[in-house]
């Protein structure tokens, strides 16, 4: 039996930007040999594996800051910096970014325990499964969940767009199922500045965000890649994919871009 297709909120939000960039990223396997490595991702995900360190109650290599900048040194992604000193800035800043995270959370973690860190949570949306990793779970003493995210590049951030955040609106529907009756909360961290935007969906926001989706899903699952015409878009130029787009038939782009390949 063919096991259920599956979209995360990184897909789904590709799609939502360009379903070109979709095409190329999952449904037509040439794109993989036009992925570049980005500096931004590795940086991310370094302080990611150090994040998820310092909140796994089980690992008590990283607790303290020294102990994270050790283990950023250990965890720390090369890939994509444009050279050394570039890359040495950016693991610099990192342990500057990791040193002030940590003495806040010690702080914050008297309100709070950490139950789930890195978790994958799934709902069966009929057609197709809805699947997204968290980066972590807080439970306060009301019965309170917590569903926060980290941004590593993000200088700040609203409650406003944390409401209009897709990827925070699924993670809610994957902790209102997997814990019903729980009160959820969505937080985004931007923990370069250590500031939090925070929103929550109500039953009845949950109930049609959750309606739409799957529509939404159905026609991402469903759609002709194959005979699709991609459209010139704003986000283009730095597109790893564009030079799959321009071999197109129907390609068009503005005069002024075409020398400027990214």
């Amino acid at each position: 039996m063919d096991r259920k297709p599956s979209l995360s909120p990184s897909k789904i939000s590709t799609y939502l930007a360009c379903a070109a960039k979709y095409k190329w990223s999952y449904a037509d396997l040439r794109g993989r040999w036009y992925i570049r490595s980005k500096s931004y991702f590795s940086f991310g995900t370094s302080l990611h594996r150090v994040l998820e360190r310092f909140h796994d109650s089980g690992d008590m290599g990283v607790q303290t800051i020294d102990e994270a900048a050790a283990a950023l040194d250990e965890s720390w992604i090369e890939a994509g910096y444009g050279s050394a000193q570039e890359m040495q800035e950016a693991l610099g800043e990192g342990k500057r970014i990791v040193a002030t995270y940590i003495q806040h959370e010690v702080i914050r973690a008297k309100n709070a325990k950490t139950i789930f860190v890195e978790k994958l949570f799934r709902l069966d949306m009929g057609e197709f499964d809805l699947i997204g990793r968290i980066d972590r779970v807080d439970e306060y003493e009301n019965g309170t969940l917590e569903i926060v995210d980290y941004k590593t590049r993000r200088a700040g951030v609203t409650d406003e767009e944390v409401r209009d955040d897709i990827a925070m609106s699924c993670y809610q529907l994957l902790l209102r199922e997997a814990f019903p009756g729980r009160k959820i909360r969505a937080v985004i961290h931007a923990i370069q500045t250590n500031s939090r935007g925070t929103a929550e969906l109500t039953d009845r926001e949950a109930k049609e965000f959750k309606e739409e989706l799957r529509t939404l899903g159905i026609e991402i699952l469903n759609r002709d890649y194959e005979h699709m015409a991609p459209i010139y878009r704003d986000l283009c130029p730095a597109c790893d994919f564009l030079p799959l787009c321009r071999s197109h038939e129907d390609w068009s782009e503005p005069e002024e871009t075409m020398d400027h390949d990214p």
